[in-house]
Parts: structure tokens; sequence; C-alpha cells
């Protein structure tokens, strides 16, 4: 009979978190190597360069990858052979490896986890609890996959029943456009098929914690019905031309992954799940020898990819900016912002409106000031700021009118998609709207000189900063019109690739 003892369990779980927080896995960065390679998008090619050097630039130094450090979620199977030297339960020190590995003094990691989500939304200051999925095995051994997911992404996975004679195939297709681009391509689809809904839900997810391997399933063909629906909806996906970060471009999905459960006669549930640009998880074994700590893998795996925004990119000097230099911003322009700019996201902007709808002055001005929709990791070592990637912009759309007719609020910055309402006000008040690359937070962070909380710092990674940046770099994703790159980008790519399969066609012929 094997034994696992407490503290070799608790060590392997922080080491895992710790670990998928700065290293990518290899697979991941292969395959975005590779479509960064096939891109034909310049827009997207950049995208991707700063997703791959910002993942070196974490490998080398030991910091996250994205600031929003993830929900952990654990796949855990434990053989009925095996004996536990522990006081506390498998869950408790599951939760004590997250905890540890969270609040570790030379790599803090953001803590998102809220208790009372329908009520007061608590933070608990160690992204304490944990999602666990506990299974029993045949053996003596218990083996642990293990991720940590972004809520950009993890937001949105969608869940359909549908009739056994649908096509899946039609419902993904029709599916991905409505995600938007705040789940951050390219990332990996995960699809469970069958069983009840929380059981496809479940599926899907562990169909995530699969390594990148499609290439090599689409030289070998496929061998059953799952692997030629993985191909089908790769390619399909592909097909929509939505590219990275929803730019347009040629590869929104690097992989689809898929797992089935026998269901009921009446049913086909099916659940989509989206991994990010900041795909973390890991997989260790324990057989009673010791902790199973992770190797860290050779910095020469990393491509050697530099990036600079190019002579046409235009400086901006946010101390100083009018607007009607904001006028002349074309969409999907490259910008360098320098001076400094607010931050402020969900709860920043609740506290706000709720302010503003009272009568009360807000505790800074935002006349002629570009907000930032940023939720940063707490610095440390010889840090300004740690990673300080942007967060989903549409969770504030409903916000955006009144900001802007309010209180004079210039510009934003965020990540993905804005949606008809924002747009609309973004063009009746002439304002803009700038887009940072999700899954690059460390680069945007190194950009910045100062920060220091001027409001709300009882919301902690939601209070609101001053930051002083040097050449950040970002997009015109909406101009003073309401023309929208999220719109033009992939309708432009989507018929592209459509002509060009359509000649491949009549070539073949």
């Amino acid at each position: 009979m094997t034994v696992i003892r407490q503290d070799d369990f608790v060590d392997s779980v922080a080491d895992a978190l710790q670990f998928i927080s700065y290293y990518h896995p290899l697979d991941f960065i292969h395959a975005v190597h590779a479509a960064y390679e096939r891109e034909e998008s310049k827009a997207a090619k950049d995208a991707m360069a700063q997703i791959l050097i910002n993942s070196r630039m974490c490998a080398e130094g030991h910091w996250p990858i994205c600031q929003d450090t993830g929900i952990v979620t654990v796949f855990l199977k434990i053989g009925m052979d095996v004996r536990w030297d522990s006081e506390l339960t498998v869950n408790e020190m599951i939760n004590e490896g997250v905890r540890r590995a969270y609040t570790h003094p030379d790599n803090v990691l953001r803590a998102s986890i809220l208790a009372d989500p329908a009520g007061a939304r608590t933070n608990t200051k160690d992204n304490t609890p944990a999602v666990i999925h506990i299974e029993l095995v045949a053996g003596n051994k218990v083996d642990v996959q293990i991720a940590a997911k972004g809520g950009g992404s993890e937001n949105k996975s969608k869940m359909v029943m549908l009739n056994p004679s649908d096509s899946i195939v039609d419902w993904v297709v029709k599916t991905v456009p409505t995600m938007g681009a705040g789940w951050c391509p390219p990332g990996m689809l995960g699809l469970g098929i069958g069983g009840t809904a929380e059981k496809s839900a479940i599926l899907a997810k562990e169909s995530l914690m699969d390594p990148v391997d499609i290439h090599e399933l689409r030289e070998r063909g496929p061998s059953n019905r799952i692997e030629e629906l993985r191909l089908e909806i790769m390619d399909k996906v592909n097909d929509l031309g939505i590219g990275a970060q929803g730019l347009g471009g040629l590869t929104t999905v690097l992989d689809v992954k898929i797992r089935d459960y026998p269901t009921h006669a009446a049913s086909l549930p099916v659940t989509m799940i989206p991994n990010c640009a900041a795909t973390r998880h890991a997989h260790f074994e324990l057989d009673g020898s010791g902790p199973s700590l992770q190797k860290a893998p050779s910095l020469d795996e990393w491509p050697e990819i530099t990036w600079d925004a190019g002579p046409t990119a235009r400086t901006v000097n946010l101390d100083t900016v009018t607007r009607e230099e904001m006028a002349q911003w074309q969409p999907g322009e490259t910008l360098l912002l320098r001076g400094k700019m607010l931050t402020g996201r969900d709860a920043a902007h609740k506290r706000m409106t709720d302010m503003l709808s009272k009568g009360e002055e807000l505790p800074v001005s935002l006349r002629d000031r570009f907000i930032y929709y940023v939720g940063p990791v707490d610095p440390v070592r010889d840090e300004v700021m740690g990673p300080a990637g942007p967060t989903t912009a549409t969770r504030m759309d409903k916000f955006t009118r009144a900001m802007l007719e309010q209180t004079g609020l210039m510009g934003m910055i965020g990540k993905s998609e804005r949606g008809p309402v924002a747009i609309e006000a973004i063009k009746d008040f002439k304002a803009t709207y700038l887009m940072a690359v999700g899954g690059a937070a460390y680069l945007v962070a190194k950009s910045i000189k100062h920060a220091e909380v001027v409001a709300f710092p009882e919301l902690g990674m939601e209070a609101i900063y001053e930051f002083d940046v040097q050449d950040m770099p970002v997009t015109v994703a909406v101009d003073v019109n309401g023309t929208s790159v999220h719109e033009t980008g992939p309708k432009e790519w989507k018929a592209k690739i459509a002509a060009a399969a359509k000649t491949v066609d009549v070539n073949v012929q």
C-alpha cells in the first residue's frame, strides 16, 4: 500500500502552480510559433509576437504570464490502494498548496477568488478554494492534473442541449463568433459531448489538460468520429477569420479537444470552453517516494522573436493629447502611449457610477483622461508593478455612456471588442477605445515607470491606480467615428480565406 504524506502533496501542488504561472506548456509555445510563421495578417502576427516575447520574458525572470493568475481547477485520480499520512483532508491539502503558491513572497500571484458570489463578493485573499474533481481508480498512485484558468476565457464558456439530430459542428461555428475576443485567441477549444449538462462541462474542462497535438492527427488522419470532428471544427472555426486577439487572421484556434460520454437517447448536451493565450496546466504523479516537482524546460525551446511598433507607430503623450489629435487616429493603427493614465475595472466602475447617480464627487477626476481596464499583480523584487495586462472590455460596456457623459473621460484601454452599446456611446461623445494584447501582461508591465493607488484602496487589485507609462503599445480598436477593427478585421479575413479556398478548389478541378 502506498502512503502519501501531507507535506509531499501540498508541496507538489504549490510547486506546480508557481511553475505554470511563468512557464507555458512547450506544446503551446510551438503551436503559437507555427501559427505566427504562417500568419499573413500584420495585426494578428504582431499580437502573436508580443505573446511569444512575453512568454519568454516570464520564463526567464519567473514572472506571471498574465495578471489574471486564474481560478485553480484540479482533476485528481486517487488509487484505491493509497493511504494518506495527513491531518488534513484531500481538499484541505490542495487548498493549502494553492494558498502557499499564491502568497509566495518571491512571486506573489493575484488573488481573484471571491466568496459569497451572489452577495458581498469578498476576496478570500489567497485564491482559495480550488475547484476539485476527485475520482477513485484502481492502483496505488495519485494522478494530479492542475490548471489555473483565467476569468476572461472562462466567461466565454457555452453550453447547449441540442436535439440528437442537430449538428455539433454547426453549433460551434455559429457560437464561436458570439464569444468575441475576450478569451484571448489564439487558444484551444475544449468540447464535452454527452452525459448530462454538468458532465459535459466537466468533460470540456478536462479535455483542455491535453497537449496540442492536432498537427499529428492531421498528418496520420482521423481514426474515429471524434477525431473527424476535431479536424472539421478546427478548420471551420479558423475559416471564420477571427484571428489572434480578434483582429482578423488565419489562426483563431490552435487545437480542438473533445471528450465524450454516453448520454440519454433524447439528449445531446454539449459544452464548449476555450483556453486563452495564457494556457496554464501541469500533470504530476505521486507514488509515495516524495514530492513530485516540476522540471524547468530549456529556454532554447522558445523561439527568438523580435517585435517593435515599426516606423508608422504614432507616439501619444497622454498628458497633453487633445480630442483633435484623437480624431486623426485610424482604426488598426499602432500607438505608443506615454504619460499618465488611470486604471479601473468592474468594481471601480460600479462604485463610480453609483456615486455619480447620487450626485457625489468622484475621488479622482476623469476629465480628458484615459482609463485602463486592468487588475494588476502586486510588485515583487524591484518591480514598479507586476504583470498588468488588460481585462475584457465588454464587461465595462454598461458603464461606458455614463462615464463618457458625466466625467469627461476621453478614452479607454482594454482587451477584446466593444459591444454595440459602448460603440454607440464612443461615437456620440467622440471618444476612443484602444486595445492592448491579452496574454502579454509582463510586456505591458515593463512600460510602467510609476504606479500608485489614487482611489478605492479597499478594492485591492480593483482599486484605481495612476500609471505613468513609457511607450506602452496599443491598437486603435474603436475610433471617434465608431469604426471597430473587431468588426472590420475578421470580416476582411473571412472573405480572404474564402477566396483563397475557392481558388484552390478551382485549381484542383
